[in-house]
C-alpha cells in the first residue's frame, strides 16, 4: 500500500513560484468521460477559466477522452493543488450534470513536474502535442482540435515538425 512513506496513488507535488509545470491528470481507471465535443469543451473551457483565475501562463495543453496535459508557468503565491482543484472540481461538477450522475468522482489524481531547462521544456511541449496521434485520435497534430497545435501554428504561419523553432517567441524563465 505505501511505497517510500507515500501511498502509491498519491505522488509527491513539489511547489515554487514562477517555475514551469508539465501536469497529467487522469480520469479513474482511464474511463473515457470525456467523449464527445460537448464534454472536450467543457474541459478545455474549465481550463483556460483557471489560467486565467490563477494568472498563469499556459503554453501548451492537451484535452482527450480520459486525461489532459499541461505545461503552465505558476505565478508566484499560487498553489498549484488550488488551480487543479478548480479544473477537475468544477469539470466533474458540470460533467456529472451532463451526465446525470450526482456525486459520481471523475478525476483519479495528478502528477506534476517542474520543468528543469529548455530542453525538458520543449521535449513536454511536443509530447503535449503529439499526444492526440499516439493515443489514436488523429492522424496529424494538426486534425486535433482540443490541443495548443494549432495556436501555434496559426501564430507563426509555420507548420514545423518540431517547435523549437518557436524559442524566441516564448518568454521563458530560464537563466
Amino acid at each position: 500500500m505505501f511505497t517510500n512513506g507515500y501511498k502509491k496513488h498519491i505522488p509527491f507535488h513539489l511547489y515554487l513560484d514562477e517555475k514551469i509545470y508539465f501536469v497529467t491528470a487522469r480520469t479513474i481507471k482511464g474511463k473515457k468521460l470525456f467523449n464527445c465535443d460537448v464534454k472536450l469543451n467543457l474541459l478545455e473551457s474549465r481550463i483556460k477559466m483557471a489560467t486565467k483565475k490563477y494568472h498563469t501562463k499556459l503554453h501548451a495543453w492537451v484535452v482527450l477522452a480520459n486525461h489532459y496535459h499541461l505545461l503552465f508557468t505558476l505565478k508566484q503565491g499560487i498553489k498549484l493543488s488550488d488551480l487543479i482543484r478548480f479544473v477537475n472540481g468544477g469539470s466533474s461538477h458540470l460533467l456529472n450534470n451532463i451526465d446525470n450522475t450526482r456525486g459520481r468522482k471523475i478525476w483519479w489524481n495528478y502528477w506534476d513536474v517542474c520543468v528543469r531547462n529548455e530542453k525538458d521544456f520543449w521535449a513536454y511541449f511536443n509530447y503535449i502535442h503529439y499526444n492526440p496521434v499516439k493515443h489514436g485520435y488523429a492522424e496529424a497534430e494538426c486534425d486535433y482540435r482540443y490541443s495548443s497545435y494549432n495556436y501555434f501554428k496559426n501564430r507563426t504561419r509555420l507548420i514545423p515538425l518540431f517547435f523549437c523553432l518557436l524559442a524566441p517567441l516564448v518568454l521563458l524563465p530560464f537563466n
